[in-house]
């Protein structure tokens, strides 16, 4: 039978000028047809995490509930502002003082950005942070170890919990950063026994990958860009020996391919959203592949236009005891936060050539377009030009040219 839908326009219409007559307007469809496109939809499900709101951006909602473990770190900054950029609402699980953590804040929209005290050792704290979230990111890692908390500590025995928690909450996606160049039994090349911080991010991903099967997980080279660990990492005064750059084999036996720290965080928002990357392996890596010489060359000359006046020479600091010595009393003395960023564990990463498998997928295959260094590292070592006070006339120098990318004939032949 027929149905008689009463519809929400009432046209109103003058008649002689004196009196209003309301004219109904009535639509009939069968009862088997489908419902007007304005009419109530029955819901899915009663959860309010898949009723998006609005029609995007930060002041809308777009049905996912992110929960960030590591917001506060490098990465956890950008990947906060994408979230919010989109529309998530994010809880950011901090320890320590809230004031590390308040300033992202402002990422998200009034009540899109929620804030939850938590212990990596504590599973209660780590339960009542994922609980209602459907999108759960673990960046939480650690460069350097200190008295609380080792690489094992944090890379395996941390991500492990998270990860197992978020499973038994009905987490839907979890999306794990890891690292490029993980093996069980790296060699060592300048530090005995190989790098510890490759072993636990190796261990870490055995950890993830049995406690959550469809986990995505994202290996990254080393990440450039404001605030990062790898340009000022190179430009900080304490990692040169005077004027000289110490170098594994000078630089010239070691290969990087950097990645800037926005494509890294786009590719996780990317792979929040796509469900057909559920339990594969991403490799972040950049656009082109350099000798860590010519880098650090590049660096330099991008920090100091004159290089006659500041002297600078790069040497193989494997003949150098002193710079170990060096850095093994800068993590002595300041165990929190070593100088500079220098120390043992560090020096043994940097040596590592980037290697980049065959058949895994990269970036590229989430959606990120790639930023060349070319493009941003000028502008991130802009405040450490020598003689910044100095006002530069237009052309009175010339722009250093950018590094040579090294072909993979010329890897092999490097490597032979």
């Amino acid at each position: 039978m027929a149905a008689i839908v009463l519809t929400r326009n009432l046209q109103l219409a003058k008649h002689h000028g004196s009196g209003v007559v309301g004219v109904l307007c009535l639509r009939g469809y069968s009862a088997a047809a489908a419902p007007p496109e304005d009419g109530p939809r029955p819901l899915k499900t009663t959860n309010p995490a898949a009723m998006k709101r609005g029609t995007g951006g930060r002041s809308s909602f777009n049905g996912i509930v992110a929960t960030v473990f590591g917001a506060t770190g490098f990465v956890g900054r950008y990947v906060c502002n994408k979230l919010g950029k989109s529309g998530t609402q994010m809880i950011l699980p901090y320890r320590g003082d809230d004031s590390d953590v308040i300033r992202l804040k402002v990422t998200g929209d009034l009540g899109q950005v929620l804030f939850h005290f938590y212990n990596l050792e504590d599973p209660a704290s780590i339960r009542d942070a994922v609980k209602h979230s459907n999108v759960v990111i673990n960046l939480v890692g650690r460069d350097f170890e200190t008295k609380n908390f080792k690489f094992k500590d944090v890379h395996v025995n941390g991500a492990e919990r998270i990860a197992r928690i978020a499973r038994e909450a009905g987490v839907e996606r979890f999306i794990h950063l890891s690292s490029l160049n993980v093996e069980a039994n790296p060699k060592d090349l300048y530090v005995k026994g190989g790098s510890e911080w490759l072993k636990s991010k190796y261990e870490g991903e055995l950890r993830v990958r049995d406690a959550f099967p469809n986990a995505t997980i994202i290996r990254p080279a080393d990440i450039y860009g404001s605030e990062d660990r790898f340009l000022r990492y190179y430009a900080h005064i304490w990692r040169r020996q005077f004027r000289s750059m110490p170098l594994w084999h000078k630089g010239e036996k070691t290969v990087k391919q950097p990645v800037y720290v926005s494509d890294v965080a786009q590719a996780i928002i990317n792979a929040a959203k796509d469900p057909d990357s559920a339990g594969r392996i991403y490799q972040a890596v950049g656009p082109k592949r350099y000798q860590l010489s010519e880098l650090v060359d590049w660096f330099h000359r991008l920090m100091r236009k004159d290089q006659k006046r500041w002297g600078y020479m790069r040497y193989d600091m494997r003949w150098d005891p002193t710079f170990l010595l060096k850095a093994k009393l800068n993590s002595f003395i300041c165990p929190g936060t070593p100088i500079g960023g220098l120390h043992p564990a560090r020096i043994e990463r940097e040596a590592v050539t980037d290697k980049v498998l065959t058949g895994v997928p990269t970036l590229e295959d989430l959606g990120v377009t790639l930023t060349t260094m070319e493009q941003q590292v000028p502008w991130e070592l802009r405040p450490y030009r020598a003689a910044l006070y100095y006002d530069a006339e237009l052309g009175e120098f010339e722009t250093p040219s950018p590094p040579k990318c090294i072909e993979a004939r010329d890897e092999l032949r490097l490597f032979a």
